[in-house]
């Protein structure tokens, strides 16, 4: 129905409104970076995966952003603020701009990356997961992860071997401002130790430590791991590490007794030391057989005699299976006597058959008359009875 004189249009409040959305709906979408895949729906996300030819993360990529995977790349170096356009010769401008405002995800795996330097993820303010895997580290900054407020989940899995005691000194340094990591990923980067800044995080739920070289947890170690109040404490995966059976496992063994459900992987968990315990689930060990040898501060437990009740017991059942089988043995001879008799009894006539034949040969070759005649010298003529000679 048309409208009457004098009274405004229903169209005329939103008139504006309308044409405002459709300009934003009209306006084109930012280009996806060369050597990318984007993808629209329902958050943006970006996939770059160039082998060696891309050495420097992408310039153009859209401000929308929300995922970004860089894959099979050669980056090599993370400079600061790598993601907002920062170069080795304007940092310090680079950090202050903020080109990404949205993205939440960066997965850069597999990239040849040997060096983080400080503020490498400047400009990036709502990182919640980011991902360094499988990549050689060598360097990290200090610094960094700084900025990376909303980090809850950092995953840092084969990517440590390399670096030595001094990357895990600078790892240590770099997760002490990520006061709200949720997930931490260290599995597979021969650790002898963990990094105590991760043990310390407050808000830490999980840290995945297996595959590593760790050999035990020490107390102040366990302590770490334990939160003020009711919070609870992060789980542990600690599979696949070489633990020693010692006497410095007694603490350690005595918290997974007591808090089994912080380590889901605990019943994986198994001895690698002494040789007497290999292979050993430590959750079946018996706390007070955990001895160290006199002079062995350090716990390694190699030379000491650790047989437990399980062992004597294991002897025990096998001194009762060889004593059943020799009663069946026995059993058997006395069933058999009769055959056993009979076959002993012909056994006794043969061998004198045979003693009768070697004594009656004797006697034959012992008599003179059976003796063979000399043979004939080599050059004598033989000469017969009537020859006269």
């Amino acid at each position: 129905m048309a409208p009457r004189v004098g009274q405004p249009g229903l169209w005329g409040p939103l008139l504006p409104g309308l044409l405002l959305a459709a300009a934003a709906l009209s306006r084109p979408a930012a280009p996806c970076p060369f050597q990318c895949y984007c993808f629209g729906s329902p958050k943006l996300l970006l996939r770059c995966a160039s082998g060696a030819e891309l050495r420097q993360p992408p310039r153009d990529v859209p401000p929308d952003a929300r995922n970004l995977t860089i894959v099979g790349a050669n980056l090599t170096v993370l400079r600061a603020a790598a993601f907002a356009g920062g170069d080795a010769d304007g940092e310090e401008e680079a950090a202050a701009a903020v080109r990404l405002p949205l993205l939440t995800a960066l997965r850069l795996t597999h990239n040849n990356i040997e060096v983080v330097e400080d503020g490498a993820f400047d400009g990036l303010p709502s990182l919640a997961a980011l991902d360094l895997s499988h990549n050689p580290l060598r360097a990290l900054g200090g610094g960094a992860f700084r900025g990376l407020l909303e980090l809850r989940s950092l995953q840092l899995n084969h990517a440590l071997v390399r670096g030595g005691p001094v990357l895990l000194d600078a790892l240590d340094a770099a997760l002490a401002p990520l006061a709200e990591l949720h997930l931490l990923g260290l599995a597979g980067n021969a650790l002898s130790r963990l990094p105590p800044a991760a043990l310390r995080l407050p808000r830490l739920q999980q840290l995945d430590a297996h595959l590593n070289a760790l050999v035990g947890l020490g107390p102040d170690e366990l302590r770490a791991l334990e939160r003020d109040g009711d919070r609870p404490g992060p789980r542990l995966l600690l599979a696949d590490n070489p633990l020693r059976c010692g006497c410095a496992a007694r603490p350690l063994l005595a918290w997974l007794r007591n808090a089994t459900e912080r380590v889901p992987d605990a019943r994986r968990l198994r001895c690698a030391a002494p040789r007497a315990l290999l292979d050993r689930p430590l959750l079946d060990l018996d706390e007070t057989r955990l001895r160290c040898a006199d002079g062995d501060p350090n716990g390694r437990g190699d030379e000491v005699d650790v047989q437990g009740p399980e062992l004597e017991a294991s002897y025990v059942f096998f001194g009762l299976v060889l004593a059943l089988i020799g009663l069946i043995f026995l059993m058997v001879l006395y069933l058999n006597r009769r055959g056993i008799q009979r076959w002993m009894r012909n056994l006794r006539e043969a061998c004198r058959d045979q003693m009768e034949g070697y004594h009656y040969r004797y006697e034959q070759d012992a008599d003179p008359r059976r003796a063979p005649a000399p043979a004939a010298p080599a050059g004598s003529r033989a000469t017969s009875p009537g020859s006269g000679l």
